[in-house]
């Protein structure tokens, strides 16, 4: 596909249209991109530190190796898009919306996904720290292979959500995993955290 693809230089403006563009090893230093729609593009070796992308729409679009440092991510639009070993910190995501989209084998520190809808979600092999999905509509997404430490499902609302195969490190929102799927190891794992949640006191 990058092969197709047409080189970019320069910079990014706000409230444009790329289509077809390669992005490759560019580093974007608070870059400001609202508005902007990415279609049928690729990103790879790509840095984003800071910069305000807010309400960009991704459609159509593969990152690989591709790092967002701090970047305000809020209100974005994602379809049909794949991030693979992409790193995320420090990014605000809230109230996007994301369908049919995959994040492999990424890291993802301190992400706030809190009032999003992610339909049709996958992340596959990733490490999610102090991940934040307070308020979002999940439907559809899976955690396979996941690391989730310090997670927050505070509110969240859950419809076929599989956490299977996932390490569970969950803070807040175990209430609102109604709708998910756990394997029994993961159940064995959170019983003593769902006890003291709904205040059980568990004696031999």
């Amino acid at each position: 596909m990058a092969g197709d693809l047409t080189p970019h230089q320069g910079g990014l403006e706000p409230d444009e249209e790329y289509e077809g563009i390669l992005f490759e090893g560019a580093s974007f230093g608070d870059a400001r991109a609202g508005n902007c729609h990415f279609l049928d593009c690729s990103f790879l070796n790509v840095s984003f530190d800071g910069g305000m992308l807010r309400k960009a729409r991704f459609t159509d679009v593969t990152l690989r190796d591709t790092r967002f440092v701090a970047s305000d991510l809020a209100e974005t639009g994602w379809q049909d898009t794949t991030l693979a070993g992409c790193a995320l910190a420090g990014v605000q995501a809230f109230s996007a919306a994301m369908r049919r989209v995959t994040f492999r084998d990424g890291k993802l520190d301190s992400v706030n996904f809190r009032g999003g809808t992610l339909t049709d979600v996958t992340f596959e092999n990733c490490l999610l720290r102090d991940a934040e999905f307070g308020g979002a509509t999940l439907r559809r997404v899976s955690f396979g292979g996941c690391t989730l430490i310090r997670a927050d499902f505070a509110r969240v609302s859950c419809t076929e959500v599989d956490l299977r195969g996932a390490a569970l490190g969950i803070t807040a929102g175990y209430d609102s995993l109604r709708g998910a799927t756990i394997d029994s190891v993961q159940l064995v794992a959170l019983a003593p955290l769902l006890a003291r949640h709904l205040g059980i006191t568990v004696t031999d």
